[in-house]
């Protein structure tokens, strides 16, 4: 009996040296579908011996489950949307950490003939006209926000037939898309991750809309008590610090850059 308690007192004792933290986290289906969360968190949860649980879903999703407490950090891109989140109280330590772009990508055919570098509102005017397919993310993510404020842009109210809101994320999104033929606005990084098994190509980019900046914000401890600051922090800057801005610029897909870093 005696060794039996002594057995699993022993056993308490090594699991509560070993035992794991955890930090949540919400971030975008487009920084999940890429890749690169899988090349970074692991030396993360690695050096502080901590498990990142990854909620990927829209942006606004993603703010609203920080605005709950539900998560510790936020990872998103939406730079309107971030700033009310912090304005309001509920985000603090806002970091740039890359950027990327924006691309508008349809079939081969090209339906609507749009060339690869005219103005983004003429090529969204261009489709408008043909009435060719447009597959729009309708899920109030970074991506479908600024989907809209490029139709407003180009003054246009797009509608059914040729429009459809799938409310799923990026990486499905091109894949609708893919099998319609249609057209759809995606970031270039899961355009990259998707491109060897799609049939979809590159047919607008360039625009200085479509440049899209990604930072992360720690939830704020005043409005939740129970949120990890103290971890989010560590992880805010180990994104942002050097490492962190290195692995980001050396990942690539198809020999090709997904991010730039910006916390330098």
């Amino acid at each position: 009996m005696l060794k039996n308690i002594l057995l699993l007192s022993f056993c308490l004792i090594i699991n509560s040296v070993y035992a794991q933290d955890s930090l949540r986290m919400s971030t975008t289906t487009s920084t999940e579908n890429s890749g690169l969360l899988k090349v970074i968190n692991p030396l993360f949860e690695k050096r502080y011996n901590v498990h990142l649980d990854i909620i990927a879903v829209g942006t606004g999703k993603a703010l609203h489950l920080g605005e709950n407490g539900d998560v510790d950090v936020v990872f998103v891109h939406a730079p309107a949307a971030e700033l009310k989140f912090v304005q309001e109280g509920y985000g603090i330590d806002r970091k740039a950490v890359m950027h990327n772009d924006f691309v508008l990508i349809g079939p081969g055919s090209n339906p609507a003939n749009i060339d690869i570098n005219q103005p983004i509102a003429n090529a969204l005017q261009q489709i408008s006209q043909a009435q060719v397919d447009f597959i729009s993310r309708g899920d109030d993510s970074g991506t479908h926000k600024k989907e809209l404020s490029l139709w407003q842009q180009a003054e246009i109210t797009p509608a059914k037939p040729w429009y459809l809101e799938v409310g799923q994320g990026m990486g499905a999104v091109i894949k609708i898309a893919d099998e319609k033929q249609a057209y759809t606005l995606t970031d270039r990084g899961t355009y990259l991750a998707f491109k060897d098994k799609i049939d979809l190509v590159i047919l607008n980019e360039g625009d200085k809309a479509l440049f899209n900046p990604y930072h992360i914000i720690a939830v704020n401890p005043a409005k939740h008590k129970h949120v990890k600051y103290d971890l989010a922090k560590k992880y805010i800057d180990f994104i942002t610090g050097t490492e962190g801005q290195k692995l980001i610029g050396d990942y690539k897909k198809h020999g090709e850059q997904l991010f730039y870093p910006d916390a330098n």
